[in-house]
This record gives C-alpha cells, structure tokens and sequence, in this order.
C-alpha cells in the first residue's frame, strides 16, 4: 500500500498552570508519533457534504498498526505534518487482517 503522508500524533498533556489549576495541551516534537500514512479524503454522503460545506474535512488515514500506533486514542490529534493541518481523532479501527489502522478524523474542527 502506497503511503504518501507524513503524519504526527500528538497526545494531550496536562501541566499545572501555576494559579493551582491545570492547561491541557499537546506533547509535539519529541513526544509525537511519527509515521507514514495513506489519506482517503470522504466526499460521500449528506453529513460529508455538510461538514464540508461547514469547513470540515472528513478523512480515513491509513497507518501501520505497531504498539505505538495501538496506543493512539480518539483524545489524540492527528498532524500532517507536510501540510502543517490538524486534524481531530473520531474513532480508530482495525483492518481485518490486524496490520493496519484505519484512523476516521476531521480537520477544521476545535481539537
């Protein structure tokens, strides 16, 4: 399978804020999972036209499962990281045959 992608998953992380509460952010950088990846872009249904139509872009990202990429979440966020777009986890499953995940995700959406 070809894979023509860049991407990077970044994990949330939390640190205090100095007033006695807590930011949440991102662990980018050193603490991202890199790895190549295929896009299929959505251009479907009515809720993928409507997401489109709202700024939203639907795509199915496909990686090599490994125990790094197992350990991706929905609270996680995706990059491409050639184009600089982020890009909000909806859901994460695997193939059939277990070697790959198929990442559901959205860009143009608060992550």
């Amino acid at each position: 399978m070809p894979m023509h992608k860049k991407v990077a998953f970044d994990a949330p992380v939390i640190a205090p804020d100095g007033s006695g509460g807590v930011e949440t952010g991102w662990g980018v950088n050193n603490d991202a999972y890199k790895c190549d990846a295929k896009f299929i872009y959505l251009r479907g249904g009515e809720s993928v036209q409507g997401a489109r139509l709202q700024g939203r872009q639907p795509v199915v990202a496909t990686i090599r499962s490994c125990p790094e990429a197992r350990a991706i979440t929905t609270d996680w966020r995706m990059r491409d990281t050639a184009r600089s777009v982020i890009y909000n986890i909806r859901s994460i499953v695997p193939t059939d045959n277990r070697q790959w995940l198929e990442i559901t995700a959205e860009s143009g959406v608060a992550v």
